[in-house]
């Protein structure tokens, strides 16, 4: 753990020390924000269309986050929208209790996209390529730390019950979020890059913008390799989507598990993944980053599967299936993440990083709609199709490591 921290420096570790408030309210909310609809008296399939709703929202938001991130600069673009799509959405869900009101919510939630892109640029523009991979693995222990909370959402809703329990958690949320944007925006500063594209962007006209946006797009689909890893991060979004959405429906609907039990869950994903850490990825070698992405999707495969070749509510399968899910997310995840930045150019990085969600979102955005279909038809198809995810994306990384192999012996490839 010590080597990660001592390499945190500048925006990276200011941005990342108040990411707890951040993820430990959204671990517990997160959790039941599938089952505090469907209470509510939400149908499968209205969920599925207010989760698609949202990812409409979000390519749009995706669209103009580059833009705005460099017309604004890092630093206010994620406290401005970050209050809009956090702040706000959460203390909208706490008060829900019609349709609407949860639509309301989905389409505020949707600007998430602005401070999402202008968070990675803060984070990644002053490092070094080579650092990323510990920023990245930091992030997802701060995550992982944040999972292990996750009980305490059980407890509210064992006590209040599901709906007032989950109201407390969104409201907890609002409070810690809050608290997290105005610190990091305290801690940080803009980044060179930033203010160098704040002053160019407002030379831009119109026309200007929309070049400069399409010669993303082309460079883009001019690369196979930069196309690999990013159909790679794109079917992971795919999956996370219907994960989310689904997995805590289906063992609460479908193997007849209880609220409180499935809390639990996340809290041991959280543990196994710490274990991980701590005895499988300092074996890693930056050599074989790419192959233990690998062995992470295809461990995330089985785990899915075992849920739906065999549906029981029984805890010793269901913690099997939980262990192989967060060993395969702990070492491919940073990797992932990694890779994927050190792809893109810094000097392109808010533009390409904004194409890039446009691309995931308008292949995610039916997941919902998908999921909630399949689910009617046969609720093990949503997790059939997240294992078919992990699938593609092990083939991808296969094909990316021989294009990048192709390109180091012969750069003209």
């Amino acid at each position: 753990m010590r080597p990660i921290f001592s390499r945190l420096k500048g925006n990276s570790r200011g941005s990342l020390a108040f990411e707890p408030l951040f993820l430990i309210p959204y671990s517990m909310f997160t959790t039941y924000a599938t089952l505090y609809m469907y209470e509510l008296g939400l149908t499968e399939t209205a969920i599925g269309w207010i989760t698609s709703i949202g990812l409409v929202v979000q390519v749009f938001s995706s669209l103009i986050s580059g833009y705005l991130t460099d017309r604004m600069g890092r630093k206010r673009a994620i406290l401005y929208f970050d209050l809009l799509s956090w702040t706000l959405a959460t203390l909208l869900w706490a008060v829900s209790h019609n349709v609407w009101l949860f639509v309301a919510a989905a389409l505020l939630n949707g600007f998430q996209r602005v401070p999402n892109t202008a968070f990675y640029c803060l984070i990644v523009e002053d490092s070094k390529p080579s650092e990323r991979t510990y920023v990245f693995t930091l992030l997802q222990i701060i995550g992982v730390i944040g999972g292990l909370f996750a009980p305490l959402g059980g407890l509210l809703v064992a006590h209040y019950g599901l709906v007032s329990g989950v109201r407390i958690m969104y409201v907890l949320a609002c409070v810690m979020m809050t608290i997290q944007f105005i610190g990091r925006h305290l801690t940080t500063r803009e980044t060179e890059i930033g203010l160098r594209k704040m002053k160019e962007t407002r030379e831009l006209g119109f026309k200007e913008i929309l070049a400069d946006y399409w010669g993303s797009i082309g460079e883009m689909l001019r690369s196979r390799s930069l196309l690999l890893i990013f159909g790679v991060y794109i079917l992971f979004n795919f999956q996370a989507t219907l994960k989310t959405t689904y997995l805590s429906l289906y063992l609460a609907d479908y193997l007849h598990m209880g609220s409180g039990m499935i809390s639990l869950f996340p809290a041991v994903s959280s543990a196994i993944m710490l274990l991980a850490l701590w005895l499988i990825m300092p074996k890693i070698s930056s050599s074989a980053e790419t192959r233990a992405m690998t062995a992470g999707f295809w461990l995330s495969v089985v785990s899915n599967v075992m849920l739906v070749l065999y549906p029981t509510g029984n805890l010793v399968w269901v913690g099997a299936s939980t262990v192989l899910s967060a060993v395969g997310l702990m070492i491919s995840s940073p990797y992932l993440e990694a890779a994927v930045q050190n792809a893109i150019d810094d000097e392109k990085r808010a533009k390409m990083f904004s194409m890039l969600s446009v691309f995931i979102l308008l292949l995610t955005s039916p997941a919902g709609i998908i999921g909630g279909w399949a689910y009617t038809i046969d609720p093990r198809i949503p997790l059939w199709l997240v294992s078919a995810a992990f699938a593609g994306s092990a083939l991808l990384i296969l094909l990316y490591r021989r294009r990048k192999s192709l390109e180091t012996a012969d750069p003209a490839v």
